[in-house]
């Protein structure tokens, strides 16, 4: 079993910054992603970024040009740099890894809020 420990949410003002971070117990043997969802109120839980071995990303629209996804040599730790931040990026961030199988392991979640 994989453990993803996140850190790094908070309250934020519109237009701040924050690095959300994700570390796994152990490296992932077969992985093919490792990224971050979100989650809004009453809402089903949405692709924020990801990424791949070969460091290729995808993000969400609504993130593109904001947010970066990267990575640890690794492999086993991947980053989450937000900036420009709107009220409408509030939710809650959820860490997760995709390895062969297909097996998914997914963190706690932390709480991003953006207000004044």
């Amino acid at each position: 079993q994989v453990q993803l420990a996140e850190s790094g949410g908070g309250l934020v003002q519109p237009g701040g910054s924050l690095r959300l971070s994700c570390a796994a117990s152990r490296s992932v043997v077969g992985i093919y992603a490792m990224g971050w969802y979100r989650q809004f109120p009453g809402k089903q839980r949405e692709l924020v970024a990801r990424i791949v071995p070969n460091g290729n990303t995808d993000y969400a629209d609504d993130v593109k040009g904001r947010f970066s996804i990267s990575r640890n040599k690794a492999f086993n730790t991947v980053y989450l740099q937000m900036n420009d931040l709107k009220p409408e990026d509030t939710a809650i961030y959820y860490c997760y890894t995709l390895r062969s199988g297909p097996i998914e392991y997914w963190g706690q979640g932390t709480q991003v809020t953006v207000s004044s």
